[in-house]
Order: structure tokens, then sequence, then C-alpha cells
């Protein structure tokens, strides 16, 4: 099979109309005409194609419409010189130089569209969703502009990972609860003392950070650990949450990570009931991740982490804390 894509010949069109009037399937079509079944797929459905004795909205029979082979052609042709959608990041367009100047300035994709909704309430053509500023980077020509902007993402990567990268061969945690069981008041963020946690490790995995965010409010808390060990994330962690009351110690969703082994302590000296997301799924706690990449430009991974004290990390988390309101598009809850 081919894997340049080719539009489809007249000649093509021809023989789909022809194999459609005896009854063959669109796969049957596409392997004779070695094209992807999804492109016979497409080709029909966007003509209007109907598949015989289709049941109508009000449980009536419809009348099956078939493929046109000439139709469709004068369709293609006419839609190939249609006049297309400007992109609204053009580089020549205004707000490309809106956004290349905050990108400039260190800004983070999600801190970009939030800022852009504060300084122009309404106007629609003024604003751009995180995912198109990602696109607009990623589709850039190869070349010197191109490594330029990635270079200016906070990971610095030149493609998007794909959320699943094999089978996890670490040892499992035991009597984990899933996330897929946490409260719904959690799972909508509805009330505090619903929290996302993680481990900021530091050079050669010998020191790190306890990360925390409230789901519901976007406070952060900064944890100050004595190594990568779960002991140390059981007396971190302890000590993170000792100053809040009951009512702020109601659940809290952690990835799959060794150094929450201790989890079980961890829920009796807190109250908390500790929830687990699935592996490989870090959108699941998007806040906290979201966080923690704000939080690496003032925690590098390459650096030593036990060299800061608790009241430095206090200072970084206020920085972080107001970046992160900003991208939720307000002030802290």
């Amino acid at each position: 099979m081919q894997r340049t894509y080719e539009h489809l010949s007249a000649e093509e069109r021809g023989f789909i109309m022809a194999m459609k009037q005896q009854g063959e399937s669109a796969r049957a079509i596409a392997k004779a005409l070695h094209r992807a079944p999804s492109t016979i797929c497409r080709e029909l459905r966007r003509n209007g194609y109907k598949p015989p004795y289709e049941i109508g909205p009000i449980g009536r029979p419809r009348v099956a419409g078939g493929y046109d082979a000439l139709r469709a052609g004068k369709r293609a042709r006419r839609l190939k010189y249609k006049v297309r959608r400007v992109k609204k990041l053009d580089p020549a367009g205004p707000l490309w130089t809106k956004v290349r100047a905050l990108r400039e300035d260190r800004w983070s994709p999600e801190q970009i569209a939030g800022r852009l909704k504060q300084d122009y309430p309404g106007q629609q053509t003024l604003h751009v969703s995180h995912e198109t500023i990602y696109t607009a980077i990623y589709a850039a020509p190869k070349g010197a502009l191109r490594r330029e902007l990635v270079a200016l993402l906070r990971q610095g990567r030149g493609a998007r990972r794909p959320r699943t990268r094999g089978t996890d061969r670490r040892g499992q945690l035991q009597d984990v609860a899933s996330i897929h069981v946490r409260p719904p008041e959690a799972n909508e963020r509805l009330l505090p003392g619903h929290w996302e946690g993680d481990f900021l490790v530091g050079a050669g995995n010998r020191s790190a950070v306890g990360t925390l965010v409230c789901r519901k409010t976007l406070l952060v808390v900064l944890a100050k650990m004595e190594g990568c060990t779960a002991a140390a994330a059981l007396e971190g962690f302890a000590r993170a949450f000792a100053p809040f009351d009951e009512e702020l110690c109601k659940t809290l969703t952690y990835d799959q990570g060794k150094e929450m082994a201790y989890h079980q302590r961890l829920e009796e000296r807190t109250g908390l009931k500790i929830y687990f997301a699935d592996p490989h799924s870090p959108w699941q706690r998007g806040i906290n991740e979201n966080t923690n990449g704000l939080l690496r430009e003032y925690l590098p991974k390459g650096a030593d982490l036990s060299q800061f004290t608790q009241q430095e990390l206090g200072e970084f988390k206020e920085q972080v804390q107001r970046q992160a309101c900003l991208e939720a598009g307000g002030e802290m809850r």
C-alpha cells in the first residue's frame, strides 16, 4: 500500500461506483485499488453514500443514497480551488507577533492563552488556545526558526510524546485504590481538600522535592525531602499536611511511583484517602503535571535539590502559584 497520499482519480471513482453497485464492501474496494480502507470510507461518506435499508430518525426505512462518480469528481475539483480559511496563528499576522513576544519572555503556551483572554476580553480574534500555539510551533518548517521556537518550550522537545510508552517494568505497589473509584466531589473539583501529588527528582536520583496541588484552590505546597526513598516521602508528605485541618485533608491522587510504597502509613498519619492514577497516564493528574513543568524552571533536573531550604521552596511556590492561576484563566480560588 502506498505511503504518500494521492487524490483519487476519475478512473478510481468510477471503479468505486461500479463496485458499490455490485454490493462490495469498502474494504474490498480498498484492497482492489491498493488504497487504505479509510480513504474509501471518507470518499463515500463525504459524497452522500448511505447503505441500503438504513433506518431513519423516526423508525422508517430511508431511501439509500448511492455513490455518483461524476458528481464526486466535480465536488473534488470545486473544493480544490476553494479559498481556504486563513490560519489564526499565521506567521504574518498580528496575533503571532504577540504570541512570539510572550514566548521569548519564557511564557508557556498555557500562560499565553490565559494572558490574551485577560488583556483582550471579548475579542475572539485575539484569543488562541494553548493547543493551537503548540500546533503552530510543531508545524513550522524545519530550520533555524523551528529550532528556536522549540527551544523556547519548557521541555524543549521537537515533537509531542505518545501517551503510552511501553510496559512498566518496575515493581507494582500493593493494595492501591484506583483513581476510577475516587469520589465525585474530587473528580469535579467541587470542594477544597482534594490534592494531586508527585516527586521532583534531582541529579542522579539522589535528592527530591515533593509537590502538592489542591485541585479546587490551586494552592501549591512544596515539601523538602531527605532523600528519594519511600521513608523520606512518608515523613516529608506527613510534615507537609500536618498544618491543615481535617476538612482540607480528604484525598490525594498520585502516580504509581515506588516512593509511595508506604501510602497506607501516610493515610493513617494524615487522614487522607490516597488514590493512584493509571500507569503512563499523566493527564489524569494534569494540574500537578503542569505545576511540575513550571517548577522545573526553578528546580532543574540536573540540580542538587537538597541545597534548597524550605524557605526558598516557599518563594518558588509563590511564583509558580501565580503562573498556574494565570494559565487557569483567573485568580486562585
